[in-house]
């Protein structure tokens, strides 16, 4: 086993899913920070306001990154899978 290559994938891994993440909570992120900006300059103080539309920006955002998210992790353990008799063997 070439623990070069396993600190490499797995590396590559962390990267991926970091970038995953991202991808889906940042736009969430960003809406709920608008809308509380929102709420401080009206003076609405009601904790359900923030909630629905960071729930709609997460599902806009898996449905428009969903294909991509698919085919990286797709191809990430397509890369696993191959790469297993290197590292038995």
């Amino acid at each position: 086993m070439n623990s070069e290559f396993v600190a490499t994938f797995f590396g590559d891994a962390l990267m991926i899913i970091v970038s995953m993440v991202c991808v889906l909570i940042v736009p969430s992120l960003l809406v709920g920070l608008v809308v509380s900006i929102f709420q401080a300059a009206t003076q609405i103080n009601e904790q359900t306001l923030s909630f629905l539309p960071r729930l709609l920006m997460t599902f806009a955002m898996l449905g428009f990154a969903g294909p991509w998210l698919l085919r990286t992790l797709s191809d990430l353990f397509t890369r696993l899978f191959l790469n297993i008799p290197h590292l038995i063997g």
